[in-house]
């Protein structure tokens, strides 16, 4: 071959590898989330990938009503599912739990009865919440805010009351294993206590403080005590109250008590011994609240924990559990990093900014504003791992639930379904083709949800509905299973959250 034909291909061939190499560099495609690189030093430094989403993904219908009729696990099945593995490691400042949907326990046979009767429960449940959120969030109520006259694997608590998901964790000296509610959005860790004039039913014995070598009530005096907002004085013993949107309640005394997560010991946690509690929680001792404000788990272990925790919500129905974990370590490598926005009306909620929405691989047309916290401390979009169905402004879910009907024409429609506007008769499908939904977070990230994330079958017949509502103001509050099997990261610390790279 002559020396200049020779030269041509060789350019020839420099080229093509050029593009093929720019092309697998340049594209990469994900149906969870968009990455950025992380570093816990320099994240606000770092810029997002350019990732290419689907625009259709595929929802098993067949494995998602299979999955409704799946029977939860008995306590003693349960416990044995918490007892401490001695082969597990904990290194440097992260531990971590087990975290469990309440559909995984059966605490009562009644509340298993089908899938229907625990979806209309959930859904009263839901709109209790979200109306208690409102309600603390609105103008003029910080008055009565919060008080009103280490890692473990998470469980689900969806039948038991707005408590959605569990942890098992030890409590006093020595310790008695409770399973604890989960929520994101409170600051109060307490438990049902002996003497109970008023208690709800729960798995383990209620809580003897008398038994517990580590018990010490909190004096009214106490600089502890001045932290609890409205915090009362009874006998010289510091009170505390908390009341929960959906009518729930405890009231009781403020102690410091020792708290065992997995092998890890944390002495000194003020946690409330309720003597008087009535609520959604049936089958739970108490409360675990991992909000922002001081006296939450999260403000009191700031020291230990780095202000970082980690949690992965398991999907409902499935056999795999999530996990809560604990510590800076927990923060992951790869996920997708967006601010964490706070408002000083409301410190104990995680604030997050979202910018629009998307589907079939098209950004919806909402204003930006639609999402935005005003001055007032208004608006905003809150996670709450204690509110099940994800909440807009009305204007944007409307737009945002046309958008979806548009582009899934090709479905049988059914009436609708509590809360749920919009829904599909899929009995007989194996599968269907439906479009993809993402949230747009500004900066860059963008999180495409699994499509059991947001066509959740709502009986066991083969009713799905788009599981997004209308909120009552301008308030959004991305809910539970919009949450589930994704990883989700909230650095405190360094005021961000993180969305992946991991699922359960």
């Amino acid at each position: 071959m002559p020396a200049s034909q020779a030269l041509l291909v060789l350019v020839v061939l420099m080229l093509l590898q050029l593009a093929i190499s720019t092309t697998s560099t340049g594209t990469s495609t994900s149906t969870s989330t968009a990455t950025t690189h992380h570093d816990n030093v320099t994240k606000a430094k770092t810029k997002t990938k350019t990732t290419l989403y689907p625009d259709f993904q595929v929802l098993n219908v067949k494995q998602a009503l299979t999955e409704t009729k799946t029977r939860p696990m008995e306590p003693s099945q349960y416990q044995e599912l918490f007892k401490i593995n001695p082969n597990d490691s904990e290194s440097g400042g992260k531990k971590t739990l087990k975290l469990v949907h309440r559909d995984k326990v059966s605490f009562s046979s009644k509340l298993h009865q089908n899938h229907s009767h625990v979806f209309h429960a959930r859904m009263q449940r839901d709109v209790k919440r979200v109306s208690g959120l409102v309600h603390r969030l609105s103008s003029g109520s910080t008055a009565k805010y919060e008080v009103e006259d280490f890692g473990s694997d998470v469980v689900s608590g969806m039948n038991q009351g707005s408590g959605e998901y569990f942890v098992r964790i030890g409590i006093g000296s020595p310790p008695r294993s409770q399973y604890m509610v989960i929520d994101s959005g409170s600051d109060i860790v307490w438990v049902q206590c002996k003497p109970c004039t008023q208690c709800y039913h729960q798995t383990d014995p209620l809580f003897d403080p008398e038994d517990s070598a580590s018990f010490m009530g909190v004096s009214c005096s106490s600089a502890v005590c001045d932290r609890v907002e409205n915090a009362g004085c009874n006998s010289g013993r510091c009170r505390y109250q908390v009341s929960y949107g959906d009518g729930s309640y405890t009231k009781g005394t403020l102690a410091l008590e020792t708290l065992t997560f997995g092998r890890t010991v944390v002495r000194n946690v003020a946690i409330g011994c309720g003597h008087s509690n009535r609520g959604m929680f049936v089958g739970a001792a108490g409360l675990l609240g991992l909000g922002g404000g001081s006296m939450s788990l999260m403000g009191q272990l700031s020291g230990q924990t780095g202000n970082a925790f980690s949690y992965c919500l398991v999907s409902r129905g499935t056999n795999t559990n999530g996990f809560l974990e604990f510590g800076s370590d927990a923060m992951p490598v790869g996920a997708a990093w967006i601010p964490l926005v706070r408002n000083p009306r409301a410190p104990s909620f995680y604030y997050i900014r979202l910018s629009g929405l998307g589907v079939g691989g098209t950004k919806v047309p909402i204003s930006e504003d639609a999402f935005q916290l005003n001055e007032l401390g208004n608006g905003g979009v809150v996670m709450d791992t204690g509110t099940a169905v994800t909440r807009f402004p009305t204007v944007a879910y409307e737009a945002f639930r046309n958008a979806f009907i548009e582009q899934t024409q090709n479905l049988p429609r059914a009436s609708a379904v509590s809360i749920f506007d919009t829904c599909y008769n899929l009995f007989g499908f194996l599968s269907v083709r439906v479009p993809t939904v993402s949230f747009y977070f500004s900066g860059g990230p963008i999180l495409t949800l699994p499509a059991n994330n947001f066509l959740i079958p709502v009986d066991d017949a083969g009713t799905f509905c788009f599981a997004f509502a209308p909120s009552p103001s301008g308030l959004s509050i991305l809910g539970n299973i919009q949450q589930e099997g994704i990883q989700i990261s909230v650095d405190e610390a360094n005021e961000f959250v993180g969305f992946g790279p991991n699922i359960c």
